[in-house]
């Protein structure tokens, strides 16, 4: 996948488009706008501006220096690492990944067409950011305009990606970071008093959600103490990745005024279920629904099941960008719905990959596919990016699904059906052979996750899950 080139506006059309925009702000008596991005470790950063410098913003950029590709969870940095194909032909193994020295700078832009308001944050708005060169090339480490190449892979080829991301997070009571999580209800798993207990709570979420322009599906109470999930309408893949940012940032400033704080980390107590982060996502060409009324399995068509099948197959290595941390495979164990196994099957909540028709009647809309392997640790950009990547591979080699799991995998026997890597190790290790996700990623973004993985293995090797979860868990 080449790299994309500046499908920005002129810079004066931003200024004027920026000028706009900060009258629309001073209106809604906004003060400061939260530029943001989310790094290789999956946390989300930001600079921000007074209201007054969002032109200059979106004409000239903000600093924000190269080292952030290198950041871990613990915001210590990755070591360089050599290049494990270098042959001599390619770039120096030598040269460190990325932004992982001091030296140089990039400039952060706001996406102005996702600038908004927080409704949580009274004076405050938000907009993701793309990252550029001070040259004014686009950053070859820049994650979002990674997963913008990928959507753009797609368009390319007649077809549209509709997509949305769950959030699930464990809200307790505010407290010290090395103190246990004490949780605001002791109702149970999905149960009605959970939500009579923190009624106002979820209230003032869908609330700030819906102030902000998205369309909330459903919200509930989840599995894990204390824990809920959201979904929202899906949209574009870049689209769905910004929206899943913005909609965690709204839980945790809606859980501050509670009194409360969220956890959307992968493990939140050692032998609980932890917290996904499930990605959902349908093929359409034409306006139709790839995922219905076709002749492959539960209606796929040929180009949606190919589709599908090269995501399946690349499930091992897409783990090192959907579920990065050590503590993801705390929570990536059989028989929790977390897709453990590297299999397909309809409605099956224990395969990795879960084919969703939806109801009789619905299907041309609501058919889609759900990855369960992907946690809350993950770079939204980075994991609907290589999915696409993964999925566009399986359409060029003409790949088909292997026979239907229709029961949950480990009942199996032994061997039947493939287990996803269990450590952050062996996804690294297939990481390592995949090129696919090499040629999409390009070279430096390529090595600079594969730099902050291997730190952050290293960071954990020997920690038990006591010990990583105590040390991830108010991280993401």
């Amino acid at each position: 996948m080449s790299t994309a080139a500046d499908t920005r506006l002129p810079r004066a059309e931003r200024a004027a488009l920026a000028r706009l925009a900060t009258d629309r702000l001073r209106t809604a008596a906004v003060d400061a706008v939260a530029i943001g991005w989310v790094d290789n470790a999956g946390l989300a950063r930001v600079k921000a501006v007074p209201v007054g410098g969002l032109v200059h913003a979106a004409s000239w950029g903000i600093g924000a220096a190269p080292c952030f590709d290198a950041f871990l969870v613990d915001d210590s940095t990755a070591e360089p690492v050599a290049d494990p194909a270098a042959d001599g032909s390619g770039p120096d193994p030598a040269v460190p990944p990325a932004g992982s020295g001091a030296v140089g700078d990039l400039r952060l832009y706001p996406d102005l067409d996702r600038l908004v308001p927080l409704a949580a944050q009274p004076g405050w708005a938000w907009a993701p950011a793309d990252r550029y060169t001070q040259q004014d090339t686009p950053h070859s480490g820049c994650q979002r305009l990674f997963a913008r190449r990928a959507e753009a892979a797609a368009r390319a080829r007649g077809l549209t990606v509709r997509a949305g991301i769950e959030v699930e997070w464990v809200a307790a009571l505010a407290g010290p970071p090395e103190e246990e999580p004490r949780y605001p209800t002791a109702g149970p798993a999905y149960g009605l008093q959970r939500l009579t207990d923190l009624s106002d709570y979820l209230r003032d979420i869908l609330r700030a959600l819906e102030q902000q322009g998205l369309t909330v599906l459903q919200i509930h109470p989840e599995y894990a103490p204390g824990q809920f999930e959201v979904s929202v309408a899906p949209e574009g893949p870049v689209a769905a990745a910004d929206t899943s940012v913005l909609v965690r940032h709204t839980v945790r400033a809606v859980s501050a005024r509670h009194g409360l704080r969220a956890s959307f980390a992968p493990a939140v107590e050692p032998g609980g279920v932890g917290n996904g982060s499930h990605l959902h996502l349908s093929l359409w060409r034409d306006g139709r629904n790839l995922s219905h009324g076709g002749p492959g399995p539960h209606g796929l068509t040929g180009e949606a099941e190919s589709f599908l099948a090269g995501v399946l197959a690349a499930l091992p290595e897409l783990l090192v960008l959907g579920t990065p941390s050590p503590a993801g495979y705390l929570r990536l164990v059989p028989s929790r719905w977390a897709g453990a196994y590297r299999c397909w099957g309809l409605e099956n909540r224990e395969a990795a990959l879960r084919l969703v028709t939806g109801s009789e009647g619905e299907r041309a809309d609501t058919a889609n596919a759900e990855i369960k392997c992907f946690d809350g640790a993950a770079n939204p950009y980075l994991a609907v990016g290589a999915v696409l990547a993964a999925g566009l591979a399986g359409i060029d080699g003409g790949l088909r699904l292997p026979p239907e799991t229709t029961v949950d995998p480990a009942r199996l026997a032994p061997g039947a059906v493939d287990r996803l890597p269990a450590d952050l190790g062996e996804a690294v290790a297939a990481y390592e052979r995949s090129a696919v996700l090499r040629e999409a990623l390009g070279e430096p973004l390529y090595r600079a996750v594969l730099a902050v993985r291997r730190a952050e293995s290293a960071l954990f090797a020997g920690c038990g899950a006591e010990e990583i979860i105590a040390a991830t868990r108010w991280r993401y």
